[in-house]
């Protein structure tokens, strides 16, 4: 047992670091306030429970106004925002992204993007975050099928099913595949079921997987969400399973929703959060950052069927609540996922963004 005066000194400073701490989210709270504006980029409130999370910042800082600028853009739309406004202090400047992890390299050696580290950092995975902390990963899904069962009888199990003739006219991504993250990381998904190694290979095999279920007519180049799903549009959406599962609560059974993880090609996508070089509200910006890697914001993604970056820690912690678990698919369909690195992620990237138009030729819209 360790001695009391030794026990006493580090419960001083145990208090010492909380108070200090407590000072500083006092100031970081007091000069956000004073700015008065978040200005967000590419959130809509369907994605991962962001509707819940900007609600819940907003209750807890009423003071400050969320301005958020357009819901649909893609990862690479948000990067060119901010390079767009350089210099405008104005509302069409966003304050904090939201992007794919390939995009959070890019984006630091492009100077788009200024170093925070929030209060909790040490629970986010090494794996996931910029050792500087120019941008960190904040949760995560799995690529899925989103099936509109009043048009569709037969479910799609796996990647090849979609290249059936049963699915004619059916098959959309939920983006742009020349911008869009979730929409590039399609492709390396489809890729890897055909037996591409994860990286160029992989996408350079996804992009052949669409050239065909093109050719057969499957393919719909409309950017599939609940929307054109519920239409008729796009009776099968390719897309993350946290959006699935939220456009299917929204439908609420109108029309009945499937959301199926694939046999094969599972992959996991993370994305990751940055604050703008350029934030005209860089204080209202890291009060943002501290709010969605707390445990109330972390537990909204949980709650928007998202995994949490800091799932493991605040598990162990005991402060996740097991309902927010259970809304989730099987684990079984996680066991699967293949996380890309950020490499292999950028490899693909590349192949994708650079030979959809040749290789595809779908003007995706």
């Amino acid at each position: 047992m360790k001695p009391m005066h030794i026990l006493a000194g580090a419960a001083a400073l145990l208090a010492s670091t909380a108070l200090v701490h407590a000072e500083d989210m006092a100031t970081l709270e007091a000069a956000a306030k004073a700015e008065g504006m978040l200005t967000t980029i590419a959130l809509p409130h369907d994605w991962c429970g962001y509707g819940a999370v900007i609600e819940g910042f907003k209750a807890k800082y009423p003071e400050i106004t969320v301005n958020e600028l357009n819901p649909d853009a893609g990862s690479a739309d948000e990067l060119e925002a901010i390079r767009a406004n350089k210099g405008n202090t104005g509302p069409q400047a966003p304050d904090v992204i939201d992007v794919g992890l390939a995009f959070g390299p890019q984006a630091k050696d492009e100077g788009l993007i200024q170093p925070y580290k929030v209060s909790t950092w040490d629970d986010i995975p090494d794996a996931v975050k910029d050792a500087d902390g120019y941008w960190y990963g904040d949760y995560y899904g799995v690529m899925s099928f989103m099936v509109n069962k009043d048009l569709v009888t037969e479910t799609p199990a796996d990647w090849s099913d979609l290249l059936k003739a049963d699915y004619a006219g059916q098959v959309a991504l939920a983006g742009d595949p020349r911008a869009s993250n979730q929409a590039i990381l399609a492709v390396l998904a489809a890729g890897m079921a055909n037996g591409g190694a994860a990286g160029k290979e992989a996408g350079e095999k996804g992009l052949e997987f669409f050239k065909e279920l093109n050719a057969n007519g499957n393919f719909v180049p409309v950017i599939g969400k609940a929307g054109t799903l519920a239409q008729g549009a796009t009776p099968i959406v390719v897309m993350w399973d946290y959006n699935a599962l939220s456009a299917r609560d929204t439908l609420a059974g109108n029309p009945p929703v499937e959301v199926v993880v694939p046999e094969t090609g599972v992959l996991a996508g993370v994305y990751v959060q940055a604050i703008s070089a350029h934030a005209p509200h860089p204080n209202a910006a890291k009060l943002w950052m501290e709010y969605i890697y707390s445990d109330e914001g972390q537990n909204l993604w949980l709650k928007g069927y998202c995994h949490p970056a800091r799932f493991n820690a605040m598990a162990a912690a005991g402060v996740v609540p097991q309902e927010l678990v259970d809304a989730l698919p099987p684990a079984e369909a996680y066991a699967k996922a293949y996380f890309p690195s950020i490499d292999e992620q950028g490899a693909n990237k590349e192949a994708v963004t650079a030979g959809w138009d040749s290789v595809v030729g779908a003007n995706v819209q």
